[in-house]
């Protein structure tokens, strides 16, 4: 077996210079991304009990968009600002995974 050379990274906090080893599992993380503010994710896996807007609607911040049932508590998804319905992407009585996107925003 061929024996891989180790990577190392060099860091600065503060004006101290620190060295570390890249590991695989750092390599292959999956990277951040910055969250679209445009995007209602959800934030636990339930079903979508009912919608309270309609595509092309103008909502009101802390507006219900739509009501979440996860571990049997019905979940209130409110908009988090002023701002017109752009796209709908879930159904009723539809269940989903953790950050989906349930709503786009404009």
């Amino acid at each position: 077996m061929e024996e891989s050379t180790p990577k190392y990274q060099t860091f600065v906090v503060n004006s101290a210079k620190y060295k570390t080893l890249y590991t695989k599992k750092f390599e292959m993380r999956t990277k951040w991304e910055r969250p679209d503010m445009n995007e209602i994710r959800s934030y636990i896996p339930g079903t979508v009990l009912k919608l309270m807007v309609k595509t092309g609607q103008k909502v009101k911040e802390g507006e219900c968009l739509l009501i979440l049932e996860a571990m049997k508590m019905e979940n209130k998804i409110e908009m988090p600002f002023d701002g017109k319905i752009k796209e709908i992407h879930v159904e009723e009585g539809v269940r989903i995974p953790k950050d989906v996107i349930m709503i786009t925003i404009e």
